[in-house]
């Protein structure tokens, strides 16, 4: 069974944009390419337990495992070695993707503490929208009593787009829930 954001994109969503932007051809209708999220762990030098839940916390939001990122450089100050683990990302396409995207518009976002809309002006200038997320609470399958220490993560909606108009209005007819 495909994706309910998947179905709204290819019935709703590529019409209106086909209509707003008058797209001579159909590959031109900007869509939504990649999602990345991104989990920065620099405690993890210290502890490397907290890297293994970072890894089954994304892998269960995301329903994909994450691949651990390793320091590129060594960097004294922050007593990092090249080679230590720094983070964890994983990168949705496909099913996955639209998957993930509806769970966070619908269900995610408006858990989250005193939300009032996503920032506007998170474009790139080459259509593509980041956006942070303060804890991993907000979503559903995160049990908050096994939970050891709230983690942030970042999220990059990489589009075909070629405007941040273009883009906006793509994310907007998806359900983004931008502020206004």
């Amino acid at each position: 069974m495909a994706a309910r954001l998947k179905e709204t994109y290819k019935s709703e969503v590529f019409n209106a944009l086909m209509e707003k932007y008058k797209y001579k051809n159909v590959m031109e209708v900007p869509k939504l390419e990649k999602i990345t999220i991104n989990m920065g762990l620099g405690e993890a030098k210290e502890n490397a337990k907290i890297m293994e839940t970072a890894v089954q916390e994304i892998a269960t939001i995301t329903g994909q495992r994450p691949v651990v990122t390793k320091a590129k450089k060594s960097i004294a100050n922050f007593k990092v070695r090249q080679g230590m683990p720094v983070g964890a990302k994983v990168t949705l396409r496909g099913e996955n993707m639209y998957e993930f995207a509806d769970k966070l518009f619908n269900i995610a976002l408006p858990r989250a503490r005193d939300f009032k809309g996503v920032n506007r002006n998170s474009f790139d200038g080459r259509g593509n929208f980041s956006m942070g997320i303060k804890e991993q609470l907000i979503f559903p399958e995160i049990v908050y009593d096994e939970v050891d220490m709230i983690k942030g993560m970042n999220i990059v909606f990489t589009t075909t787009a070629k405007t941040d108009e273009e883009a906006l209005t793509l994310l907007e007819l998806l359900g983004m829930p931008f502020s206004k």
